[in-house]
């Protein structure tokens, strides 16, 4: 696939955040585009056409779709996910750079990587927010519409890969702003258990 650098900038950061929520379905979408879309995947990333890697990533993929669904053991999958979706977006940016030599290869993998995360831990806090719900179907909604996401912005960035990038940081800026805001109502939280009984607020 003979992308300029800045479609090729674009995929990657398309394709790591469909990772971070969903890596099997992203590898399995990006796999299938390769076989029968007539998809030519950037540098090394033509492995993915492999039917082995194609298969596993369907297997693991109807596993998720069932393990993301149930409340309390999402939790505990998606903790261990951690450490599958975020090295996996980084070695998929690291094989679709591998034209460019090791430093944007390094580079490419470091920003693929943090925007896994990114997209994990957005995913994980969501969660743990929707988890405790009385009824089961808001979890599964969401866990659908994030499956439903990661395929359609895999499969969007290898059409306009610029406008996916641009819905994707987006997307992580506002993740940042929550985060932010997540963390100023924590030191506040902190500040008045720290404040004396008899203090009164400024």
């Amino acid at each position: 696939m003979s992308l300029a650098p800045p479609q090729l900038a674009a995929l990657i950061i398309a394709v790591s955040f469909a990772a971070g929520l969903n890596v099997y379905a992203t590898v399995a979408t990006l796999g299938l585009l390769a076989r029968f879309g007539g998809l030519l995947l950037p540098g090394e990333l033509d492995l993915l056409s492999n039917w082995w890697v194609i298969g596993a990533s369907g297997v693991l993929f109807a596993i998720e779709l069932v393990a993301d669904k149930i409340p309390l053991f999402d939790l505990i999958w998606n903790a261990l996910q951690t450490f599958v979706r975020v090295p996996v977006g980084a070695l998929m940016a690291y094989a679709a750079t591998a034209h460019l030599g090791p430093g944007w290869q390094l580079a490419a993998s470091a920003a693929g990587g943090a925007i896994a995360l990114a997209a994990h831990s957005a995913k994980s806090a969501a969660r743990v927010g929707v988890t405790p719900s009385p009824e089961p179907f808001s979890n599964f909604a969401l866990s659908a519409a994030e499956d439903a996401f990661a395929i359609f912005i895999t499969w969007f960035a290898t059409r306009h890969p610029l406008i996916a990038a641009a819905v994707v940081v987006i997307l992580l800026a506002a993740i940042a702003l929550l985060i932010r805001s997540v963390v100023a109502g924590i030191g506040r939280f902190a500040r008045e258990l720290a404040r004396p009984s008899g203090d009164s607020p400024p």
